[in-house]
């Protein structure tokens, strides 16, 4: 059989395994727990490529367990039944652990079914996903379970691990391997913290290299294009998408034109204009706000453009409305104080309109003052006049302050001036 280089080159040893020293270095807690042979039930919880599956691999081949393996793409209610009719017998008289991979597709009646077996002690679990577990794991089986979080690879990392397969893949082929200057730079940096992916551009590269005097040479131009938009990760409905648009809201909250666009860039490369005209949009009014309340119908423009050109001359007005919202000045006042209005009706704070304002012109009989009383603005110098506007039960209330910037400045100074 034809195994995929990853498959075949797969550590056998947690030193093998590249990256992850926060949880493998020595010393660690979860390196020490796992040397001392006790195996705990945990879920692996990181992006695809990065040693969830080879470390749960290791610990389930070092556990001295009756080891089974079921993958939750294809998993069925009827396999994990069959796993739990060995509890008890012979061949699992060393305990069962059950390594449980993509557990984020079980649905909620099948990880039940693991309860009471991991909660008797019965069955070890080791489970790994890509998602969030607090989002796609039943609570209940959560909370008998310690969470470690697999992190994206770092270039370095990779780099150790393609180092690695370049001579192991030259040992089994018999034939020199090496990289030409630049190449295994761009496929470490190109991989995007996958190892998988690295080992798979890697081999499809050593298999188109010809041979030479110094044996196959994988080269820069040839990474280039076996790698193109590898270290693009992304899924609109993963942790990622929503990782990515924070990231992009956030820049461009923190004032920050240069990560804003990062992201930006990340999220056009994936094809996701929609979330990105978003994201923009809201960080107008959210974020820069009254501090220059001109940029909203601007920003609304260029997210018009984009939306009519679409991809990929769509990109130029969204980067000028990023640059633009990114180094504007910002001011979230106004929705502070819809919120502070907001919190008071929660409370129950409320009460009816003042009659001054009410849209009706009829008094009943029972009414102590009859009349509206409402009093005309425009009737007044300046346009102003005092009355009452909020209910009685909230007369004194204040929810909006003013905003430390030049405009809300400048509307602040004139109103003192007009109401004093």
């Amino acid at each position: 059989m034809n195994q995929p280089l990853a498959q075949r080159l797969r550590p056998r040893t947690l030193d093998d395994v590249c990256g992850q020293q926060h949880l493998l270095a020595p010393g660690m807690v979860f390196r020490t727990a796992i040397d001392s042979g006790r195996v705990p039930n945990m879920i692996f919880y990181g992006p695809p490529g990065v040693g969830k599956t080879t470390v749960a691999r290791i610990i389930a081949d070092n556990s001295g367990m009756r080891l089974h393996k079921l993958n939750g793409t294809n998993a069925s209610t009827s396999d994990i039944k069959s796993v739990l009719a060995e509890i008890g017998t012979l061949g699992a008289a060393g305990g069962i652990l059950l390594y449980l991979d993509e557990i984020q597709y079980l649905n909620k009646k099948q990880q039940q079914s693991l309860l009471e077996c991991i909660e008797e002690g019965d069955v070890t679990l080791i489970a790994s996903t890509t998602e969030n577990p607090a989002f796609y794991i039943y609570n209940a089986l959560l909370s008998r379970c310690t969470v470690f979080e697999f992190k994206a690879l770092a270039p370095a990392d990779i780099r150790q691990g393609l180092e690695k397969a370049a001579g192991r893949l030259a040992e089994q082929d018999g034939m020199p391997l090496s990289f030409g200057p630049g190449a295994l730079e761009a496929l470490a940096q190109a991989a995007g913290g996958d190892m998988r992916k690295a080992l798979g551009c890697l081999e499809f590269a050593a298999a188109a290299a010809p041979n030479g005097e110094q044996g196959r040479v994988v080269t820069a131009e040839m990474v280039a294009q076996v790698a193109h938009r590898s270290a693009v990760h992304y899924d609109k409905d993963g942790d990622e998408h929503y990782d990515i648009l924070s990231g992009f809201q956030k820049s461009m909250r923190g004032s920050d034109p240069d990560a804003a666009l990062h992201y930006l860039a990340r999220l056009l490369e994936a094809g996701d204009l929609i979330s990105a005209c978003r994201r923009l949009m809201v960080c107008a009014c959210e974020d820069v706000g009254l501090a220059w309340p001109q940029i909203i119908p601007i920003v609304k423009a260029a997210v018009d453009a984009a939306t009519m050109l679409g991809l990929p001359e769509g990109r130029i007005p969204l980067a000028d409305a990023v640059v633009l919202v990114a180094t504007a000045p910002k001011s979230n006042s106004a929705y502070l104080a819809l919120d502070a209005a907001a919190a008071d009706l929660r409370k129950g704070k409320t009460g009816p309109v003042p009659r001054n304002l009410q849209n009706k012109h009829f008094d009943g009989a029972d009414a102590a003052v009859k009349g509206q009383f409402y009093l005309y603005p425009h009737s007044y110098p300046n346009h102003w006049v005092q009355q009452q506007y909020l209910p009685d039960a909230l007369k004194n209330a204040r929810y909006y302050e003013y905003g430390q910037n030049k405009t809300e400045q400048a509307a602040k100074a004139y109103w003192d001036k007009i109401k004093r």
